[in-house]
């Protein structure tokens, strides 16, 4: 029987399934760059663990080469979601926690304009640092009207990052 695209749902182009595989080995050679600590917390299987742990003792760029075509044989045979989501969260491709620090760009900017923005602030969050965030925020100001550098304004960032969680609606 010929499986074509025609008669076939499941049928995949050569073309295709070489791209795969060419993506596979890419996301293996992303593993490659990565401590072995950060590896171990992935969990991958233990050969492909082996495999990218015996990549970094490897000098010779040929068999670099031969080492990262067989992490990605080694791919084909491992989900690659859970690995792609962990290298997304380290490269910070997380859409959440960028989110989550833009408002936190945005709450530190209006706090700097506004003084009303602090009592908001504190009575959404009681327990924040009220003393602390009003000294960084003096600051901030004075160092954008004396156009200095942004220490304290970077400090009020931290503090707000440290007192309102990622999870916390601002």
């Amino acid at each position: 029987m010929n499986t074509t695209p025609e008669n076939d749902d499941a049928w995949v182009s050569k073309t295709q399934k070489k791209k795969q595989m060419d993506a596979l080995q890419d996301l293996g050679a992303e593993l490659t760059r990565l401590s072995a600590d950060t590896l171990k917390k992935i969990g991958l299987p233990e050969d492909l663990l082996q495999a990218v742990l015996a990549h970094k003792k490897i000098t010779s760029n040929s068999a670099l080469k031969r080492q990262v075509q067989y992490i990605g044989r080694l791919m084909r045979e491992t989900d690659p979601a859970p690995i792609e989501a962990y290298l997304a969260k380290i490269k910070g491709d997380n859409t959440a926690h960028n989110a989550y620090m833009q408002r936190l760009e945005m709450l530190r900017e209006r706090l700097i304009e506004h003084d009303d923005v602090l009592t908001e602030l504190v009575a959404k969050y009681p327990a924040i640092n009220v003393g602390s965030l009003r000294t960084l925020i003096r600051n901030a100001r004075k160092e954008k009207e004396q156009a200095k550098p942004p220490k304290a304004y970077r400090a009020l960032f931290q503090q707000l990052r440290a007192e309102i969680g990622e999870n916390d609606a601002i």
